[in-house]
């Protein structure tokens, strides 16, 4: 526990490196400037270094959070609910930041081949109660930015899955991505009596990839009126 408890403490300050931006190291500077702390407001920057000195003031090491994937108000959010936390439970999430710190650093450190994960999608009809056959379905790569753009275009089967997984292999890179599924066109094919204006057309769905060994298995269940989804497996 001491030895934890030293790690946190050693942890650079993430309102301190708001301050000195241009003397972090490469990383460190990436995290924040996808983060959007260079372009916080002055309030907003009061509000922070005020919960910030409060954050050290009742814990007792400086305030971690993994922030290469995250907005501003996400940071803002983060430690305004953190605060009321017990010291044992931030304790324990303070290390778990160290440790989603380090594993992204991880991956962003070298090129990767051969990644055994891959993306399977699968659609169901909820209105009907059947998978959702031709539907048309894009996947984009949103991030990281040199790879963003279409990636592939599809057809659901009769079983409203794909003809096998969506990426795979040296195409299943970390980053963020968005189904879209093209509701709208499925649902006049199946003569679906729907609103003059539709309800749900075109339905972004959009998802992160960690970890390039896993499967990502990213379903919807739509009606006209309705859609949800969830990682399946």
């Amino acid at each position: 526990t001491d030895q934890k408890e030293a790690l946190l403490c050693a942890h650079p300050d993430l309102c301190a490196k708001i301050e000195s931006l241009k003397s972090l190291t490469k990383s460190s500077q990436e995290e924040q400037s996808n983060a959007g702390l260079h372009t916080l407001t002055d309030e907003e920057r009061e509000n922070f270094s005020r919960m910030n000195s409060e954050y050290r003031a009742k814990f007792g090491f400086p305030f971690i959070l993994a922030a290469r994937n995250v907005s501003k108000f996400t940071v803002l959010s983060a430690i305004e609910g953190r605060l009321r936390l017990s010291k044992e439970t931030e304790f324990e999430g303070a290390l778990f930041q160290v440790s989603k710190i380090a594993w992204m650093r991880l991956l962003a450190s070298f090129q990767m081949t051969g990644q055994k994960g891959f993306l399977t999608c699968h659609v169901l009809d909820t209105a009907h109660g059947c998978p959702a056959e031709s539907m048309r379905i894009q996947l984009h790569r949103l991030t990281p930015n040199e790879n963003a753009g279409l990636v592939k275009e599809f057809i659901t089967n009769s079983d409203g899955r794909l003809n096998g997984p969506a990426l795979k292999e040296d195409e299943f890179i970390v980053g963020t991505y968005e189904w879209t599924f093209f509701a709208g066109d499925y649902f006049a094919r199946k003569n679906t009596k729907t609103s003059g204006v539709p309800f749900l057309n075109d339905i972004p769905l959009r998802f992160g990839i960690d970890d390039p060994e896993e499967h990502y298995h990213v379903p919807l269940l739509v009606s006209p009126w309705s859609y949800s989804t969830y990682r399946g497996s």
